[in-house]
C-alpha cells in the first residue's frame, strides 16, 4: 500500500499513489443499480459530487510553497520560472482539456490513476499490499482452527450486509463517502495481465466457498452449511499428512509481467485453470500458517510477507498462525484501507462483544474440504523456484521495526490543544532531520471518498512552517516559547493543507492530470523536468494513519529505495509506528522517533509551566 516511486512511472505519469492503494479492467466501476433496487450502501452514490479540477494558478501557488523547504534560493528561482512559464504557456490549454474530461467522466482521475498507481508491474509484496495485525483477544478462541472459524463466521455476516447493500455507507460528519469499492471486498480477485492488470468480481450467490491454504496446499471449503471449525481442522490434518507442496502462491509475489506469463503457462492444463478459477472466485483466502510468532515484529513480518509462502496475494486474505494470532493482508488494487479497516473492526468487535456468537469447539463438519491440486511441469516449477528466489532477494533487503511509544498518546496531545495527527507528523519530521540533517519529502495519505469514485490525495506534510519548527527544536539558543510558537504555526499549516487535500484541491493529483492531458507529440513542460518536481515528490517518508483499538499494528513497504514506510496509529496513551526500509536505518529512525516524541512533550510541558508561572 504505497505511493508509486517517481522513477517507476512512464512519461505520462508523474505522481505516486498511496494508500496503501485497485480495479476491474483498471478502473473502479460506477454503481448501476436501478433506484428501486439500491440499498443503503449505495443510496447516496448518484448524489456524490464529482472530483473538482482545481484552478491552475491556485495549484501553481501551492506547489511553489510546498517545494520551498527542499530548495536553495537559486534552485527556487529556477523552479519559480518553470512554474511561471507553465502557467503562462501550455498550462491553460492542459487545464481546459482536463476540465473537458471532467465533464464527461464520473471522476476525471479514476481510470488514469488506477492504471498508473495500482495495476502497475511491481510485485504487490512489498510494494502494494498492506497488513493489519489483530490485537490479541482473550475472549476469542485461542486455537488456530477455532480462531479461523470465528473470523470466517463474522466475514459471512459482513458479506451479507455488503452484498444485500444493507450496510450503511461510511460517513464523515454525516456526509456519506463513496461506496463503489465495496463491490471488490468479497468474491473478487486481481489478475496479472499485460500491460495493466485487471480484476474480476464473481457471482456471490454461486460461490459460497473460501480458499484455505496450509503447507502451500490449497483447499476449497464450502462455508454455506456450517461446521467451519471442523473443516479447518480437517484441512490441517490433510495438509500436514501430505507435507509441504511447491509454493504456487509465491508466484503472486512476482513482477506482474512474469506472473502473467507463469499464470498463462499454468492455465494450459485444464485442472490448473479450474483451480485458479476456484481460488479467484472464493469469498476470501484464509491462510493457516505453521509458525507461531510472538513479538510484534515477528507477527508483522509474517502478516506482511510470510516469506511469500502459504499465501495468495491477489486476494484479500486472513492469516491465522499456529498459536491463534491473526492478521489480514489487503489486496490494494480495488480498495483503499478504510473499508477494509471497517471490515476487520467488525470482525473483531462483533466476536469479542458477543454480537456474533462464537460456536463451541467441534471436530464435525458437513462437507469434506476439496484440495485444489496443481499439475506442475518443469516449466511451472522453474517459475516457482525463480519467484522464491526473487521474493527472498527483495525481502532480504528489507527490515521492519515497530515503535510502540507509551510515553503519551492523543489524550495528552489534546490537552495541549493540538491535532494528534499533525503532532505525529511533526515528530516524524524532527526524527528524519536528526537522521539525515535535512527536511524529508513526506507523503501523508488523505482519502477523497467524499467524491464519486474518489481514492486519495497527498498531504504534503513538509512545509516552511514545519521546517522552521524542526530547526528551532534543534537550535540550543531557541527558547521553548519560540519552539511552541513555531509548532503552533506548523500545526495550523498542516491542517490547512489536509483540508485542501480532502477537498480534492491538493497539488499532486492535479499536476498529474495536467501531464496526462498532454498529447503524444507535445513536449513535456519544464515544470515536470525541473529537479524540484522529482525531489519534492520523492517520498522519503510514506506515511498513513489508521488507528484502531482492535489492531496491534499495521504496515506496508517504503516508496523509494532510500525511504521509509511509516504506518502509524495514535491511541489515547500511546503512538505506534511500523517502520519498513531497505537502508538498514530502521533502528536509528525508531530511536529518533522515540527521542523526538519525548522532546516535543518536554518542550510543551516546560512552556506551559513557564506560562502558568507568569500568572
Amino acid at each position: 500500500m504505497r505511493p508509486l516511486s517517481l522513477r517507476s512511472l512512464p512519461r505520462t505519469a508523474a505522481f505516486p499513489a498511496r494508500s496503501i492503494a485497485l480495479t476491474r479492467t483498471a478502473s473502479t466501476p460506477a454503481m448501476s443499480h436501478s433506484s428501486s433496487s439500491v440499498g443503503p450502501l449505495y443510496a447516496a452514490q448518484r448524489t456524490l459530487p464529482h472530483l473538482p479540477v482545481p484552478p491552475l494558478t491556485q495549484t501553481a501557488e501551492r506547489y511553489l510553497e510546498s517545494v520551498r523547504p527542499h530548495l536553495s534560493d537559486a534552485e527556487y528561482a529556477t523552479t519559480s520560472k518553470a512554474v511561471q512559464d507553465f502557467v503562462q504557456g501550455p498550462g491553460p490549454e492542459l487545464q481546459k482539456r482536463l476540465e473537458e474530461r471532467a465533464k464527461t467522466e464520473e471522476n476525471w482521475l479514476s481510470k488514469w490513476w488506477n492504471e498508473t498507481a495500482y495495476m502497475d508491474r511491481d510485485p504487490v509484496i512489498p510494494y502494494v499490499n498492506y497488513f493489519f495485525l489483530h490485537a490479541d483477544q482473550p475472549t476469542l478462541p485461542q486455537t488456530q482452527a477455532g480462531r479461523g472459524a470465528a473470523l470466517i463466521k463474522a466475514v459471512l455476516a459482513f458479506r451479507d450486509l455488503v452484498e444485500s447493500q444493507q450496510l450503511e455507507p461510511e460517513k464523515v460528519k454525516e456526509t456519506p463517502l463513496c461506496s463503489a469499492s465495496y463491490k471488490w471486498m468479497f468474491n473478487s480477485a486481481r489478475h496479472p495481465v499485460k500491460p495493466s492488470d485487471t480484476a474480476t468480481k464473481y457471482d456471490p450467490s454461486k460461490n459460497q466457498h473460501i480458499t484455505v491454504i496450509r503447507k502451500n496446499r490449497f483447499y476449497e471449503v464450502d462455508v454455506s452449511k456450517g461446521g467451519i471449525e471442523g473443516q479447518l481442522k480437517r484441512v490441517v490434518a490433510l495438509a500436514d499428512a501430505a507435507g509441504p507442496a511447491p509454493p504456487v502462491g509465491v508466484l503472486t509475489t512476482e513482477n506482474r509481467d512474469i506472473w502473467a506469463d507463469a499464470r498463462a503457462h499454468l492455465a494450459q492444463r485444464p485442472e490448473n485453470a479450474k483451480a485458479l478459477e476456484r481460488i479467484d472466485s472464493s469469498i476470501i483466502v484464509l491462510s493457516l500458517d505453521d509458525t507461531a510468532p510472538v513479538t510484534r515484529e515477528e507477527a508483522s513480518w509474517g502478516s506482511w510477507s510470510g516469506g511469500g509462502r502459504n499465501r495468495w496475494f491477489d486476494k484479500h486474505q486472513l492469516i491465522v498462525f499456529e498459536n491463534g494470532k491473526s492478521a489480514f493482508n489487503g489486496e490494494h488494487s480495488c480498495m483503499d484501507g478504510t473499508p477494509l479497516l471497517r471490515l476487520n473492526e467488525f470482525l473483531l468487535a462483533s466476536l469479542s462483544k458477543g454480537k456474533i456468537p462464537v460456536d463451541p469447539p467441534t471436530n464435525s463438519y458437513s462437507s469434506e474440504p476439496v484440495e485444489l491440486k496443481f499439475a506442475l511441469d518443469e516449466g511451472a516449477l522453474e517459475y516457482i523456484r525463480a519467484a522464491e528466489t526473487h521474493h527472498d532477494e527483495v525481502m532480504g533487503k528489507h527490515s521492519l521495526q515497530v515503535l510502540n511509544y507509551e510515553g503519551y498518546g492523543s489524550g495528552l496531545i489534546k490537552q495541549f490543544k493540538a491535532s494528534p495527527d499533525a503532532w505525529a507528523q511533526l515528530v516524524k519530521q524532527l526524527a528524519f532531520y536528526k537522521l539525515k540533517g535535512r527536511p524529508p519529502a513526506v507523503y501523508e495519505s488523505c482519502q477523497t471518498r467524499r467524491f464519486a469514485l474518489g481514492r486519495t490525495e497527498v498531504i504534503r506534510s513538509t512545509s516552511n512552517e514545519s521546517t522552521a519548527f524542526v530547526k528551532a527544536m534543534l537550535d540550543p539558543k531557541a527558547s521553548d516559547a519560540e519552539r511552541v510558537e513555531k509548532f503552533r504555526a506548523a500545526v495550523k499549516r498542516h491542517l490547512t493543507y489536509a483540508g485542501w487535500a480532502a477537498s480534492g484541491e491538493g497539488v499532486d493529483r492535479h499536476l498529474y492530470g495536467l501531464k496526462k492531458s498532454l498529447k503524444e507529440d507535445e513536449p513535456v513542460p519544464a515544470i515536470y523536468t525541473d529537479p524540484a518536481f522529482g525531489r519534492s515528490a520523492n517520498w522519503e517518508l510514506s506515511t498513513s494513519q489508521l488507528s484502531s483499538p482492535w489492531f496491534d499494528g499495521w504496515g506496508y513497504g517504503e516508496v523509494v529505495p532510500e525511504g521509509f514506510g511509516l504506518a502509524y496509529a495514535i491511541h489515547d496513551r500511546s503512538i505506534r509506528w511500523t517502520i519498513t526500509c531497505t537502508t538498514g536505518e530502521g533502528d536509528r529512525l525508531r530511536h529518533y522517533l522515540a527521542e523526538s516524541a519525548t522532546e516535543l512533550r518536554n518542550v510543551m510541558e516546560r512552556a506551559q509551566a513557564a506560562e502558568k508561572a507568569k500568572l
